[in-house]
């Protein structure tokens, strides 16, 4: 497909992958080599991915995010191979990396001074977070052959995207190019975690439930008490994944006009007067429920909610990830 226009903007290329697999790989590949931000399809969430060695095609990410530069970014490798070339790995962290990669997993780990990784992508840190995503964003850095900064493919702050048509609509009109997949299997942003000595932390909780984590480390995943004053990873902001609308959780009731997100068909007094009323996974299905998560907050932000309630969500499992999502749009705003 060609770029087209909307009110008079240009609007990115999109090329479904599935069509012409060849021909995405080739555009991409072309576009990140002349230094540019595309939209490209993880298992996860579509990210926004460019050039990690290139200081100005990292500019171009936070830029077209309107992220602030202190957030690092997730530099995306096609194999435990090219990452070993950039960062440290502890026996731990190469037992999970091993058992998880390519997967929702990332490691932070510590970087490698001879890595060619820019100090934009880290934020200045010393470390960097490392994934291998599974499919087509995997072939392309292999293609590529340098590691792809790749932050959720949204407005920084905003519902995180999870199908191409998210990306064109909120992003569209900055990019060159989106390569569509289809929606995310996922749905939720990847699993963040650090060794430190013999400590293991969760830095954000994701598509990979933490009890995996610890089954393969033999360790407990420490969480964080309160919210640290240090940004050590992405998804770390007190304040994030919101809709324009606010949010409010654990709701047993809905107020007329207001949007309903429930989970595994809950009774809700009050659902007839809803605006809209959408529904996770009737069956109570915590990874359906995160596939679904991202499109259905846009889908009830898009209704005229002036609030979005959602019914309680398991903490167990997938709904971690889910509840601390939730919990980030919720938050209060700047």
């Amino acid at each position: 497909m060609t770029a087209g226009t909307r009110h008079g903007q240009q609007m990115a290329r999109i090329i479904d992958i599935e069509a012409d697999r060849q021909a995405a790989l080739e555009a991409a590949s072309a576009a990140l080599a002349d230094g540019f931000a595309i939209a490209i399809p993880t298992e996860t969430v579509y990210g926004l991915a460019a050039d990690a060695t290139n200081p100005a095609a990292i500019t171009r990410i936070y830029e077209t995010k309107g992220r602030p530069r202190f957030n690092p970014l997730i530099c995306h490798m096609a194999d435990l191979a090219m990452a070993e070339e950039h960062a440290e790995f502890d026996p731990v962290s190469r037992a999970l990396a091993a058992a998880f990669w390519p997967g929702p997993l990332t490691l932070v780990l510590p970087l490698k001074p001879e890595s060619p990784i820019h100090s934009l992508a880290t934020a200045g840190l010393d470390s960097v977070g490392i994934r291998v995503p599974k499919g087509f964003a995997g072939a392309l850095i292999g293609a590529f052959g340098r590691p792809l900064a790749a932050p959720s493919a949204n407005t920084s702050g905003a519902i995180s995207a999870t199908s191409a048509a998210h990306v064109e609509a909120d992003l569209g009109a900055k990019l060159p190019l989106i390569l569509d997949a289809g929606p995310s299997a996922v749905g939720v942003e990847s699993t963040i975690v650090k060794v430190e000595g013999d400590r293991l932390r969760l830095l954000r909780p994701g598509g990979l439930a933490a009890r995996e984590i610890e089954r393969v480390a033999g360790r407990p995943l420490l969480r964080a008490k309160t919210a640290s004053a240090a940004i050590e990873a992405p998804g770390m902001l007190v304040s994030h994944y919101a809709p324009g609308a606010a949010v409010r959780l654990n709701a047993r009731a809905v107020e007329p006009g207001e949007a309903l997100i429930g989970f595994g068909s809950a009774a809700v007094s009050g659902a007839e007067a809803a605006r809209i009323v959408l529904d996770l996974s009737p069956r109570g299905d915590l990874a359906e429920a995160a596939a679904n998560l991202f499109d259905y907050m846009k889908r009830a932000d898009a209704s005229g909610a002036s609030s979005i309630a959602f019914s309680p969500i398991p903490e167990e499992g997938l709904g971690e990830a889910i509840n601390d999502r939730l919990q980030r749009a919720a938050a209060p705003r700047d």
